[in-house]
Formats: structure tokens, C-alpha cells, sequence
């Protein structure tokens, strides 16, 4: 999906409120993450190194975070605060929109969406994918600051 254009979609919030990603391009350069579920550890520490730059990145760059997660809004709810995170969370529990991105795959806790990274431009334009191969597989908050910062290029020359 990497330099093509992302797909649209509208999630509710935490919050109790639509988000779209149109919406939040209309601002600046929006991030995208696909999570597996309310349960899934690996998710809440990804999510927590993104809650501690979000508002840097939204400040400073105009960049907003969604984290798309493939659980239902009361199960957010409860991670949201149990994690304290910084940030709405997206319900997406019928893995819908995760399918349109790194895709979703049946487990035992029913439809998951595969753990994805993605960075969109301001043109709705993907400009970092990152799919995660393993469970424990995942791009963290502040490599995504500084990629973002160094102009969509790879920070590190890699």
C-alpha cells in the first residue's frame, strides 16, 4: 500500500464521536494503526509509545494518531483508561476498515485485525507502511515522529 492513496473510513470514537480519516488530513498528515484487539499486550505498548508523542506530533507537526482498534467501543473504553492513554481509540469491530489495511485474520477472539503502521499524507498519499509479521512486530511513536519530521524519509539512512 506504500505510495498509494489510503482508504477513506469513519470510526467511532471513545469519545462517543465519528472520526474520519478525511477529516483528519484536512489538518495535517494523519498516522494509522491497526491493533488487534482490546487484549492484545503487544497493541497496548505500541499504543502507549504513540500516547507519549501524540500531542508533540499534532502540536508541533499537525499530525493526528488513530489508532484502529478491532474491539468494540465499551472494550476501548476500558483500555483507553486503564492505559491512560492520550488519545481516542476507534472501534472497528468488525474489522472492516483493518481489512482495507493490513487485513484481519479469525483467532479466538474472533475477527483481528493484523497489527499495521501507516503514514498518510496531507494528499491522502501512504507514505510508511509497516505490517506486522509476528504478534510482537511493530513501528513505535517516536520513530514515527522523526520520520515524519525528516521529511518521509527513513531517519536512520536504513
Amino acid at each position: 500500500m506504500d505510495g498509494t492513496t489510503a482508504p477513506d473510513f469513519g470510526l467511532e470514537s471513545t469519545a462517543g464521536e465519528e472520526v474520519t480519516l478525511s477529516e483528519t488530513l484536512d489538518s495535517g498528515p494523519t498516522v494509522v494503526l491497526v491493533n488487534r484487539g482490546h487484549w492484545c499486550s503487544f497493541c497496548a505498548e505500541q499504543l502507549g509509545t504513540f500516547s507519549e508523542v501524540a500531542y508533540d506530533l499534532w502540536f508541533n507537526d499537525g499530525v493526528d494518531v488513530l489508532p484502529v482498534v478491532t474491539s468494540e467501543r465499551g472494550k476501548l473504553v476500558e483500555m483507553r483508561d486503564r492505559f491512560d492513554f492520550d488519545f481516542q481509540l476507534l472501534a472497528d469491530p468488525d474489522g472492516a476498515v483493518a481489512e482495507q489495511y493490513s487485513g484481519t485474520e479469525e483467532t479466538s477472539h474472533g475477527v483481528t485485525g493484523i497489527a499495521g503502521t501507516y503514514v498518510i499524507d496531507t494528499n491522502g498519499e501512504v507514505r510508511y507502511e509497516q505490517v506486522a509479521e509476528r504478534v510482537d512486530d511493530r513501528t513505535y511513536g517516536n520513530w514515527v515522529r522523526y520520520f515524519v519530521r525528516n521529511d518521509f524519509e527513513d531517519p536512520f539512512g536504513e
